[in-house]
């Protein structure tokens, strides 16, 4: 059975910084493509970025140059570090989790098969 547990939200002023954590159980990192959703109340879901097994990545537009993604696979762990936050990026976060390694189609979220919670990121003006 597939587990995603993120982690790490908190309320921050504008250009400040957060790392989100997913924990996953019952899969190898290695073996599955991660990625970060959000939405924002009165939003749909939106691709944040997204990692390989191979560690290949990719990221929105909106975030590019400011968002990070890394793994610790002896952890099993995928994170999330943010920086220059604005406003916008405001949501909630969700760790998602697919076995299959389509790069064209990372954005895609009918191709993740486990979802964490969420974790709420809050960001002030």
């Amino acid at each position: 059975q597939v587990q995603l547990v993120e982690s790490g939200g908190d309320s921050v002023q504008a250009g400040g910084s957060l790392r989100l954590s997913c924990v996953a159980s019952g899969i190898t990192l290695s073996h599955y493509s991660m990625a970060w959703f959000r939405q924002a109340p009165g939003k749909v879901r939106e691709a944040v970025a997204a990692i390989d097994g191979g560690g290949s990545t990719n990221f929105a537009p909106t975030v590019k140059g400011r968002f990070t993604l890394s793994q610790d696979k002896a952890e099993n762990t995928l994170y999330l570090q943010m920086i220059s936050l604005k406003p916008e990026d405001a949501a909630m976060y969700y760790c998602a989790a697919s076995p299959y390694f389509t790069p064209s189609e990372w954005w895609n979220q009918s191709t993740y098969v486990a979802w964490g919670q969420g974790t709420q990121v809050t960001v002030s003006s």
